[in-house]
């Protein structure tokens, strides 16, 4: 299958392109590098020992992805392009939207015209907000606590309205919980710009030297460390949910939402004795106060994925750190800013 993947050298969309490949899919590739590094095609050749397909293309413009689908030919979308840390979408909510809701919108236009309605989206858990009631099924009520989850809520229903005026788009969005982790080779991995907004990049970045100390944000929640709880999946096995819905699409169309996730919660403090039993080290850390609208709890409730894109999370919360500090260990200071 012929796949244009949007965001296809960030963190999620690069772990994808591996699978795609390693599966006998054809990506081609289309960032603007907002939020990654040219250095990613290199290793994506160096893991697959193919070239990339990759086109230098903001998901907005509009005239450029014209050009693309005049020279290129495609079976299905994976959208991943998109800003993605919460904090920052409070402060620049217009960014959110104009790339996000904007993009996608750009995106699909373009996609009609030139007959292609095979398409995977990037979701995400912040749709839930703050769970009434756990795990987290589809049919959880969607609640957003902030611009980052409401312009994936936006998308969603943007792209279900899409299906519902023109049952030729088959369409899955896939609601990711926390993905972490790395390429097991070490070459790819989180490789986030300033400082980190989710926690295993930061506790890498501690273990390596990078930073002095981990801050956690509550250690006073109804839990039994009193640390906040996620369901935290490696991103392999989050590329390789991206593969089967392919497969999906192509044998049962229409619209539909799944989680991703690995069904079990995990604490923060589990994730950094995890962390330290996979470097061997101590990672310093610190209480700090609660950041406004976090959860106590959240993870997902998966037989859904299982049921009907017969996937699940097999990785271990261990190979997931294991992975993580390959990857920040041989690339203490992230990718090199050029190729």
């Amino acid at each position: 299958m012929r796949v244009l993947l949007t965001g296809g050298t960030g963190f999620i969309g690069s772990h994808t392109a591996v699978e795609l490949i390693e599966a006998g899919h054809q990506p081609t590739l289309i960032d603007n590098f907002s939020n990654s590094k040219p250095a990613v095609l290199d290793r994506l050749r160096d893991i697959t020992g193919t070239d990339i397909d990759f086109f230098e293309i903001d998901v907005r413009d509009e005239q450029a992805l014209e050009e693309l689908m005049n020279v290129r030919s495609f079976d299905a979308v994976i959208h991943f392009a998109a800003p993605k840390a919460v904090e920052e979408s409070v402060r620049r909510p217009l960014h959110y939207y104009q790339n996000s809701v904007g993009g996608t919108a750009t995106l699909c236009e373009v996609l009609d015209r030139h007959d292609v309605r095979n398409f995977v989206y990037s979701s995400s858990a912040t749709v839930y907000g703050m769970p009434e009631e756990l795990p987290v099924t589809e049919d959880s009520p969607l609640s957003v606590l902030n611009p980052y989850g409401r312009t994936k809520l936006v998308c969603e229903y943007l792209l279900e309205d899409l299906h519902t005026s023109d049952s030729r788009w088959n369409i899955v969005s896939l609601r990711y919980f926390n993905p972490v982790g790395a390429h097991i080779s070490g070459l790819i991995g989180e490789d986030p710009q300033g400082t980190p907004a989710n926690l295993l990049p930061f506790i890498s970045q501690v273990a390596v030297g990078r930073r002095e100390f981990l801050d956690v944000f509550g250690n006073d929640y109804p839990t039994p460390d009193g640390t906040a709880i996620r369901d935290y999946l490696h991103v392999t096995d989050l590329a390789e949910g991206h593969v089967a819905a392919l497969d999906h699409l192509a044998t049962s169309p229409g619209y539909d939402a799944i989680n991703l996730g690995t069904g079990r919660g995990r604490s923060v403090l589990e994730m950094v004795h995890a962390f330290e039993r996979s470097t061997g080290g101590e990672i310093p850390h610190r209480f700090v106060g609660r950041r406004p609208g976090d959860a106590a709890e959240v993870w997902a409730d998966v037989s859904k994925a299982e049921r009907v894109l017969g996937w699940t999370a097999d990785r271990t919360v261990d190979e997931m750190c294991t992975d993580a500090w390959r990857w920040q260990s041989m690339n203490p200071d992230g990718l090199p800013a050029t190729a």
